[in-house]
């Protein structure tokens, strides 16, 4: 006996899987359901695929869109405004001088471990610096770090 999977199965499930996302709430479920609407999409045009063939496009097409997810789209999504830092984790934390502050601009440190999720924040400091040096934060000041070089 051979199992007939009809189009409208596998948008059911895709959309199941959906759902599913509200309430497991990772964001990868989402790719299987969408997968399966891409084999809903296949089954539609061409319904003599076996189910094998079926199961195989949906496993594939559920890897292609994590991989694509977690590679490319996730990272761009990162909240960079730092809105909501934690002073605390802040202050007293050290970091060297990539680039200098320009006029009307802010300098960046880099700092050897991510500070709350980045490396590189910009600074604005009073002390007069050069690229490499060493700086300590000692405020944060809206989306800026405050820094003065370490030792002084």
């Amino acid at each position: 006996m051979e199992i007939k999977m009809l189009w409208w199965y596998w948008v059911a499930f895709g959309m199941l899987l959906m759902v599913t996302e509200i309430f497991v709430p990772s964001f990868t479920i989402f790719w299987f359901g969408l997968a399966a609407l891409i084999v809903a999409l296949l089954v539609g045009i061409s319904p003599e695929i076996a189910l094998s063939w079926q199961l195989t496009c949906w496993a594939l097409s559920s890897i292609l869109f994590t991989f694509l997810w977690f590679r490319y789209f996730k990272p761009t999504m990162i909240d960079r405004t730092k809105a909501g830092i934690s002073l605390e984790a802040v202050i007293g934390q050290t970091g060297q001088v990539i680039r200098l502050p320009h006029e009307g601009g802010r300098g960046l440190v880099r700092f050897v471990m991510p500070l709350l999720g980045t490396e590189d924040w910009e600074f604005m400091s009073g002390d007069v610096l050069k690229i490499g040096d060493r700086v300590m934060v000692v405020d944060v000041s809206g989306n800026t770090l405050v820094v003065t070089k370490k030792g002084s």
